[in-house]
């Protein structure tokens, strides 16, 4: 897979569950107004918990990699993608940090 594909690829999962995310938990969230009831909602019964942990995990990893190579590669605009860990959600999050990572890293390794 090529790069330019790599990101294409990338931004499309990324932007189709920001999508479902809107699509399936906005309408819901607002008609309630309920936020720490729809957070709440994650942790029904112990299949949910842990797709819930599993998310909330990889966020909390996402955001400590995204802080590490602020000052370790100097990524900037990384940060980004911590507001987008909570909404929509990690997989945008993660598919915007790892495009704008690719892009930077590409540029570094071109100025070399």
């Amino acid at each position: 897979m090529n790069e330019k594909l790599f990101q294409l690829v990338t931004i499309g999962f990324g932007a189709a569950f920001a999508v479902a995310f809107l699509v399936i938990v906005v309408p819901p969230l607002l008609t309630s107004g309920d936020i720490a009831g729809a957070f709440a909602a994650g942790f029904v019964n112990p299949y949910a918990t842990g797709y819930s942990l599993d998310a909330i995990f990889c966020a909390l990893i996402l955001i400590g990699w995204v802080l590490y190579e602020r000052s370790a590669l100097n990524i900037k605009h990384g940060w980004i993608a911590i507001p987008l860990s909570f909404a929509p959600g990690v997989a945008t999050a993660f598919a915007a940090y790892l495009v704008i990572r690719s892009r930077q890293l590409k540029n570094l390794s071109q100025s070399s």
